[in-house]
């Protein structure tokens, strides 16, 4: 059996696709080698991800090579497959699967304008196409389900009937797996002041701008810390990274600023850390977070999104309750306060998340 993954942002670290980063791009191969499952990889650079929902189907249809009946193809849910399909008539044969790490239906917008929907079609279309269709977690899958009728109530007449059942009954959720390290860092390895790490994609849906100003107040009210911002970045990057990379008020607590290229460096710092933050307004996994955790660091997350079905209730927070919850954490550091290890056990709770627990049972 032969699978072909159309995967239309690949080569992108952080950009989460079945093939999430190229680190777990190299570990997909090799597992499925492993397995004894011939693939072929048909990718585009992670950029302009606009353009890769709109124009991949185009772009990948003359690249991917003849298939079979007994075949498999995987896509991502930034790809198009109804129009892929259109252009390739013969992949219908194939068994055809779509992997969904995020969804456009309930993608936070920047301006208060009217939300361009064409995005959340593509995404229900391919739906339709697909033999079976995957989701990244619980929250995904509700989410999708639960706005499919309110995008087609935009439609002004003729709305299609029955379509959320109609994808209901085929989808299923499929936790990313994720390889973790194969150590669990203990508080040995920990900076000696408090270090707090954000390691998130530099985009405005993890919104940067609350986690520098619940920084700043941290500072303000005189507590002794150290900044740790990782995350990939894009095209785009929102202007607070560069406001605060010059920022005087805060510059003499970050210890690094910016991506980490090499896996074992990113755990390393991972590892020397305490806690890490998600103030994200778009999170339907969050494997940033569940690494970070897994090497030790006590996670504070928004009590939304993903992270219930996840993490336990000690580790929500609103903002309000970050800054508490980080003064605290400093205070009692002053005082050699150790971290649970209850949360590096939540993850061992997930066993679906795991590489190794992984089976291409789908």
């Amino acid at each position: 059996m032969n699978f072909v993954a159309c995967v239309d942002i690949c080569c992108s670290n952080y950009y989460k696709v079945f093939v999430n980063n190229y680190r777990n791009l190299v570990l997909v191969r090799a597992d499925l080698e492993e397995n004894g499952i011939k693939h072929k990889l048909v990718a585009l650079p992670a950029k302009k991800w606009h353009w890769r929902a709109r124009c991949s189907a185009l772009q990948l249809y003359s690249r991917i090579e003849p298939v079979g009946s007994n075949e498999i193809l995987w896509c991502s849910s930034v790809l198009n497959l109804a129009e892929l399909l259109g252009l390739r008539p013969d992949l219908n044969r194939c068994r055809k699967i779509t992997y969904f790490h995020e969804n456009q239906l309930i993608y936070p917008v920047q301006q208060i304008k009217e939300r361009d929907i064409q995005y959340a079609l593509n995404e229900i279309n391919s739906c339709l196409a697909s033999d079976l269709v995957l989701f990244n977690s619980v929250f995904n899958r509700t989410s999708f389900l639960d706005n499919i009728s309110k995008i087609i109530k935009i439609i002004p007449d003729n709305r299609p009937k029955d379509v959320r059942s109609i994808i209901e009954i085929k989808s299923r959720v499929m936790y990313f797996p994720v390889k973790f390290p194969k150590m669990i860092s203990g508080n040995s390895s920990k900076a000696s002041t408090l270090q707090i790490v954000w390691p998130h994609r530099w985009e405005f849906d993890k919104d940067p701008d609350e986690f520098f100003e619940v920084m700043m107040e941290l500072k303000k009210s005189g507590m002794d810390f150290q900044i740790v911002v990782l995350g990939e970045q894009f095209t785009d990057v929102p202007e607070v990274f560069e406001k605060m990379n010059s920022n005087n008020d805060l510059k003499d607590r970050i210890v690094h600023f910016g991506f980490v290229e090499s896996k074992d460096e990113y755990y390393r710092i991972l590892s020397n850390s305490h806690v890490a933050v998600s103030t994200a307004k778009h999170e339907f996994f969050g494997i940033s977070m569940l690494e970070a955790t897994y090497c030790g660091c006590l996670p504070l997350v928004p009590n939304n999104l993903v992270y219930p079905e996840i993490y336990p209730e000690s580790a929500f927070t609103n903002r309000t309750e970050l800054i508490s919850k980080l003064k605290h954490i400093v205070n009692a550091h002053r005082k050699h306060w150790t971290i649970d290890s209850s949360y590096v056990l939540i993850l061992k709770n997930i066993l679906q998340i795991n590489w190794h627990q992984c089976t291409w049972k789908y």
